[in-house]
């Protein structure tokens, strides 16, 4: 017993020894750096005004012109008068029904790519003409076959979601260890079976990876449509805050586009590793 509790207490001071090295390191990578890398961006942005400040704001002049917004981010006055709250939420319900369709439609599609040798050769060759097609190129056609903004939008994020995770996808199938399919195999392991316990928990991590590139492009082109089709959206209100000149606004708007995207993939991230039990490469 005092054998055990000796032990205990070594690995205790062991610990607090170990928190006590890396603590400053923890500090210095997770705060100080990324403080000073922010740091640097808002000294070369209030350089710049500085140089042009008739027509750039600095950062403080951005601030104090932006308390409204900031502190009222849902306010409602009047029709087309909404708080950058209510234009964020637009873009994100264009953003996550879009990507959520396409990922619906990449991930079996990716599958029946990387587990069918014809459905490749067959898939392959459309997937790498449209690929490459601008996201902009698709908004005339969705526009034709739509004929309203919404749902527009909607459909070019669903188009340029689906190839990022539709090749990663395929590429996580066809790269599970053929032996384990060769001892699926000796044991007679049904097909859909050898689907569920072996291939799809070995392609899970690819799979993220396509759906975290996905929803990152998708969120870059929900802005740029925005700004073509107009209504409600982050994406109007920067182009409605350039036309009238307001830079000030276009910082904020640039801030909280830049501060979404990056929840959105950590929030990805977190459910890879709720879903597959290993912690991400980015973490």
């Amino acid at each position: 017993m005092i054998f055990q509790l000796n032990i205990a207490a070594i690995a205790a001071v062991a610990s607090q020894a170990a928190w006590k090295k890396a603590k400053p390191i923890l500090v210095r990578d997770v705060v100080i750096l990324p403080a000073l890398g922010f740091l640097g961006i808002i000294l070369l942005w209030w350089i710049v005004a500085l140089v042009n400040h008739e027509l750039m704001p600095t950062p403080p002049e951005a601030l104090v012109a932006n308390l409204d917004y900031i502190l009222n981010p849902f306010y409602e006055r009047g029709p087309g008068n909404l708080g950058i709250g209510w234009l964020l939420i637009a873009s994100l319900r264009r953003v996550l029904i879009g990507f959520g369709l396409g990922a619906l439609v990449a991930i079996p599609l990716g599958f029946l790519i990387g587990m069918s040798r014809p459905a490749m050769l067959a898939l392959n060759p459309i997937i790498q003409i449209f690929k490459p097609v601008s996201p902009l190129a698709w908004l005339p056609i969705a526009l034709a076959i739509f004929n309203l903004a919404d749902p527009s939008a909607i459909f070019v994020i669903f188009i340029t979601s689906l190839w990022p995770t539709i090749i990663n996808t395929a590429l996580g199938v066809a790269s599970v260890p053929k032996d384990y399919l060769d001892v699926a195999r000796v044991l007679e392991m049904p097909r859909w079976r050898r689907i569920t316990k072996i291939i799809w928990p070995a392609s899970l991590p690819y799979v993220f990876t396509g759906l975290r590139i996905s929803l990152g492009i998708a969120w870059l082109v929900i802005v740029a449509v925005e700004m073509l089709t107009g209504g409600m959206g982050i994406g109007f209100f920067v182009w409605d805050e350039w036309s009238r000149l307001n830079l000030s606004s276009v910082f904020l708007a640039v801030f909280v586009i830049g501060l979404t995207g990056l929840i959105l993939d950590f929030a990805v991230s977190k459910l890879q590793e709720f879903v597959t039990h290993r912690p991400t490469a980015a973490n």
